[in-house]
């Protein structure tokens, strides 16, 4: 076990918090290693980062990686998981890794799914097989994946939304955390992974309170916040945000799902969040789209054909360190899969390197100094690449 024996699997230790905003700088103590935080986590959904192999994975920093329950449920089915040893045996990633519930996948699934007070019915997106996860079922399924940290299965709900719809489902995904604590504790399971609550209520600031303050009063290792990053204006996440971190423990972990643009992670490390996850950066680099320190460009761009500089002058990642702009956009448009690879990896690096650069500037205690020169250089690239 890489971690202090006398922290339990999931703990937070708080080490700085900054004098400017909220953000605070800690570490994260799992059984395969010590996560420092803030940080941004890449996602696995097949138990594999799309295009990228995990050799560059570590290389370039990344301390854990998050997978999904549903469609490794799917396929390969979790009884092979679990023979492999688990999923960091099965897919040789030896650090930590995080597996959500499904239930964001079951929300995405809003044709072939139906929601009822014992679980989620739903139909594969891959064969059309029917299936039922409670939140029973979920914990079984998470514990024989294996990941270290596993997710509370709750109701995401969709934005927008109505008041009384988001207020049903704060009580359904109340209940169903306390299920799934439950069925968490009936083994030796939190020996070596650890369970997180995670808060919903939509944009009605009521709820989101009150779910922050019962998810806490059940008891959970580390806390997440759900249902953001759906579509609703920034405004409102930042708002939800401030009102319900500090209803949330100092010294346990705050992780806030599926955002990941350098805007976000600059503005809500500043707000209190230690976690992240999104697929922007691979998405975006399957497209041709690259984050620079100079700003967000898009390959693809006739303008650079004849670019013979690399993608950032910042960057060591093997895209910049061996290609130029003019031969990465020749793959794009030729649409040779080596570009994949590259420009996803680059994109992981510039995440990776963004909050290597967000707990330094924690650390000195000058967030908000060097949040501004961030974005002085970032926004003045963007304008110009437009």
């Amino acid at each position: 076990m890489n971690m202090d024996e006398t922290m339990e699997c999931g703990s937070y230790k708080l080490l700085r918090k900054s004098s400017q905003s909220a953000a605070r700088l800690g570490k994260v103590y799992t059984a395969r290693g010590v996560i420092d935080t803030p940080v941004f986590m890449p996602v696995g959904t097949h138990g594999t980062v799309k295009g990228v192999p995990n050799e560059d994975l570590q290389n370039c920093g990344a301390q854990i990686i998050l997978a999904n329950s549903y469609h490794l449920y799917l396929r390969p089915g979790t009884e092979i998981i679990k023979k492999a040893g688990g999923i960091q045996q099965f897919n040789s990633w030896n650090k930590p890794m995080l597996t959500d519930s499904g239930g964001f996948q079951i929300f995405s699934l809003n044709e072939i799914r139906k929601i009822k007070e014992d679980g989620a019915e739903f139909r594969s997106h891959i064969d059309g097989s029917a299936h039922f996860f409670t939140p029973e079922k979920s914990m079984r399924v998470q514990k024989d994946i294996g990941a270290d940290i596993i997710m509370c299965f709750d109701e995401c709900v969709p934005y927008p939304a109505t008041r009384q719809y988001a207020a049903n489902s704060v009580d359904l995904s109340l209940k169903w955390a306390k299920r799934c604590k439950e069925e968490f504790y009936t083994d030796d399971a939190y020996k070596t992974q650890s369970l997180f609550g995670i808060i919903q209520g939509s944009v009605y600031d009521d709820l989101r309170k009150y779910s922050a303050l019962e998810t806490v009063k059940i008891g959970f290792t580390g806390y997440a916040i759900g249902g953001l990053s759906v579509g609703e204006p920034k405004e409102d996440m930042h708002r939800i945000l401030d009102n319900i971190v500090p209803l949330l423990p100092e010294n346990q972990a705050r992780y806030l799902m599926g955002v990941g643009m350098p805007e976000d992670l600059w503005e809500c490390v500043g707000r209190g969040i230690d976690m992240f996850d999104c697929v922007i950066p691979t998405r975006n680099g399957r497209n041709g789209q690259v984050f620079t320190s100079c700003g967000k460009i898009n390959i693809r761009n006739a303008q650079f054909r004849q670019d013979f500089t690399p993608l950032d002058p910042e960057c060591s990642c093997p895209a910049c360190r061996g290609y130029t702009k003019a031969y990465l956009n020749h793959l794009v448009r030729a649409q040779e899969s080596l570009y994949l690879n590259l420009l996803s990896l680059h994109n992981i690096y510039f995440m990776v390197d963004l909050m290597e650069k967000i707990r330094k500037a924690i650390e000195n205690d000058r967030f908000l100094e060097a949040k501004k020169e961030f974005f002085e250089k970032y926004y003045r690239g963007v304008s110009k690449n437009l």
